[in-house]
C-alpha cells in the first residue's frame, strides 16, 4: 500500500467531508490507463471481499487516476437515430474514481464519533436527541466549478459487467426538498445515464424520494432535486436509515449532524430553485423529476439486466422508471468521482450500520430482554442476516425471542434471519457468531419459521422457483430466526473458560 497524493482537505472534520475522511488513510493509487468497463471488475478482483468475492477481507481506499476518456456514451431523443454518439467534446481531464472508502468498518467508525459502540434502542434514541440540524451557506467547495454545458459523458461513470444495462451512478445521494409540504428526503438510488443529460432513477416502493416524486406530479409540478457525489460519511451512513423510524422533527440530514458531531453544510442549487446541494459533495449534478418515465434501459435496447445487487448477483432491469434531467454540473476544483461496485464490504457496512440504527429505533419495549447489540452481517449485504445480541432479565426472556423476531421483520421486509446471542458473544465476528450457533443452537430445535412475509426477489432462494426445486409450496417463503442463546435457567452452565471485556 502506498499513501497517494490527494487533494488537501479544509479544516472540516472526516465525517464531513471524504477529502478529510481520506487525510491520512494509505489509499493505494491506480495510474495506468483503464477502461472505465475495466475499473469495477479491476476492483473487485484485487480488493473486493464477500460478497462481491468469496474472500472475507476489508476493502481499502482505491484511487483509479487513469480511466480512460468516453469516446461513446449513451444516445438521448436529441442524438441522430442511428450511428456512434460523438465524443465528448470538452478535452477536460476524467475525474479520478475512488472505490473503497467504506470497505472497513472500524475505519467508519473512525470518522464518525456519534456512531454508537453498541447499537441499541437506547443508544439509538440518543444519536437522534443529539442531532443537529444542517447549516446553509451561500458558497460553498461543491460549486468551485460551474460546467458551462451538462454533458454526463464527461464523468467516469462506471459499467460494472458486460451485462449492465450501462452505466450507473452507485454512490450518489439524491436530496430533495418539497416546499409545499415541507418534507425532504436523501437517498442513494441506482441511477442508469440514458443521455447527455438524464438519468433513470430506479426507487424502491415506500422510498420517500418516491412519495415527493408522486406528490409534485400529482400537483402539475416539478421536483427539484440534487444528485451528491462523494459526500460527507456521515451523510451517506444517514441517508441509509429508514426514515420512518425517525421522529418527528428529525430527518437524515439532522442525523448525519448527530454522526459527525456537527452540522452539515447545505448550499442552494444554480438552476434550480428550492434546490439544496450538500456543500461539501465532491460533483453536485442538479436537475428535476417531472413525469417523465423510461425503461432502465439504452435507448433502442429492451430492459434485461441492471447491475450487480448488494447480494452479489446479477440485477434485473425495470420499465417505466422516473427520468432526471440534468440541468447544471458543479464540481469542487480537482473533484473526485466516487463509486461502490454493488455487492462488497463497501456497500455491506453503509446499510449495516444504518440498518442497524433502524431497526434500533422501531424495537418495542421488552422487559424480559435486554438488546446488548444489533448487527448485520455482510454475508446478507448489510441487510439479510441480522445478529442480535441479547441478555435476559428472568426466564421470560426465553419466551420473548419469538415476538422480538416478528417485529423485526414486519418492520424491516429485507431481514431474512434472525440469529440471537447472548451478550457475550461478539457479534460483529463471522467465527463468534458460528461458534454460537454449534455450541448453543440445536437447528432442528431452534430454527423457527415465521411465515406469511413477502419475498425479496434480489435473494435468489425467495423464489418460487427455488421453492419447487427443493420440493415445497411455492408461496412466498417464511423468515427464520435461529435461537443461540443459553436457557435462563442454564446460564451458568455455559459460561466462557476465559473472560475478557466484550467490544
Amino acid at each position: 500500500m502506498t499513501i497517494y497524493p490527494h487533494p488537501a482537505a479544509e479544516t472540516v472534520t472526516a465525517g464531513l467531508s471524504l477529502r478529510a475522511a481520506l487525510a491520512g488513510l494509505p489509499v493505494i493509487g491506480r495510474d495506468e490507463p483503464i477502461a472505465r468497463e475495466a475499473v469495477a471488475a479491476d476492483f473487485a478482483e484485487r480488493y473486493s471481499g464477500v460478497p462481491a468475492v468469496g474472500l472475507a477481507r476489508p476493502e481499502p481506499a482505491v484511487l483509479y487516476t487513469g480511466v480512460l476518456p468516453d469516446a461513446a456514451g449513451p444516445a438521448d431523443a436529441t442524438d441522430p437515430p442511428a450511428g456512434p454518439v460523438p465524443p465528448v467534446p470538452s478535452g477536460r481531464p476524467v475525474p479520478p474514481v475512488l472505490l473503497g472508502l467504506y470497505g472497513d468498518e472500524d475505519r467508519v467508525r473512525g470518522w464518525l464519533p456519534g456512531l454508537p459502540r453498541h447499537t441499541t434502542p437506547r443508544s439509538a434514541a440518543a444519536l437522534v436527541a443529539a442531532g443537529l440540524p444542517p447549516v446553509r451557506t451561500d458558497t460553498a467547495p461543491c460549486q468551485q466549478v460551474v460546467a458551462g454545458e451538462v454533458d454526463l459523458r464527461e464523468l467516469p461513470v462506471l459499467t460494472a459487467t458486460p451485462r449492465d444495462a450501462g452505466p450507473y451512478l452507485t454512490a450518489a445521494l439524491v436530496h430533495a426538498g418539497d416546499a409545499a409540504t415541507g418534507g425532504s428526503a436523501l437517498s442513494a438510488h441506482r441511477m442508469l445515464v440514458i443521455g447527455r443529460d438524464r438519468l433513470t432513477v430506479w426507487m424502491v416502493p415506500g422510498r420517500r424520494l418516491g412519495q415527493l416524486h408522486q406528490e409534485a406530479v400529482a400537483r402539475g409540478e416539478r421536483l427539484p432535486v440534487t444528485v451528491n457525489i462523494g459526500v460527507p460519511p456521515a451523510a451517506m451512513i444517514a441517508s441509509a436509515i429508514n426514515s420512518r423510524f425517525l421522529p418527528t422533527g428529525s430527518d437524515k440530514l439532522t442525523v448525519a449532524g448527530g454522526l459527525a458531531g456537527a452540522p452539515v453544510g447545505l448550499v442552494p442549487a444554480l438552476t434550480q430553485p428550492g434546490a439544496t446541494a450538500l456543500a461539501e459533495s465532491e460533483i453536485v449534478l442538479e436537475g428535476f423529476l417531472d413525469g417523465t418515465l423510461a425503461d432502465e434501459a439504452l435507448p433502442g435496447s429492451p430492459p434485461d439486466g441492471s447491475l450487480p445487487e448488494f447480494l452479489g448477483y446479477d440485477g434485473r432491469a425495470r420499465s417505466g422508471l422516473p427520468v432526471l434531467t440534468v440541468t447544471g454540473v458543479t464540481t469542487r476544483r480537482d473533484p473526485l468521482y466516487q463509486a461502490v461496485i454493488g455487492p462488497g464490504r463497501e456497500q455491506s457496512h453503509i446499510l449495516g450500520a444504518a440498518g442497524a440504527l433502524s431497526v434500533a429505533l422501531s424495537l418495542p419495549s421488552a422487559p424480559a430482554l435486554h438488546v446488548h447489540d444489533l448487527h448485520f452481517s455482510p454475508a446478507g449485504g448489510g441487510m439479510l442476516l441480522l445478529a442480535v445480541a441479547v441478555r435476559k432479565e428472568s426466564a421470560e426472556g426465553d419466551r420473548a425471542l419469538a415476538a422480538l423476531a416478528e417485529e423485526v421483520v414486519r418492520r424491516h421486509p429485507f431481514v431474512k434471519t434472525v440469529l440471537f446471542t447472548d451478550d457475550d458473544v461478539r457479534i460483529r465476528s463471522a467465527e463468534e457468531l458460528l461458534w454460537a450457533l454449534t455450541t448453543r443452537a440445536n437447528l432442528g430445535a431452534d430454527c423457527v419459521e415465521l411465515p406469511g412475509h413477502p419475498p425479496v426477489p434480489m435473494d435468489p432462494s425467495q423464489t418460487a422457483e427455488w421453492a419447487g426445486e427443493r420440493g415445497g409450496p411455492p408461496e412466498a417463503p417464511a423468515r427464520t430466526f435461529v435461537d443461540a442463546t443459553t436457557p435462563y435457567r442454564l446460564r451458568t452452565r455455559t459460561e466462557r473458560s476465559f473472560r475478557s471485556a466484550q467490544s
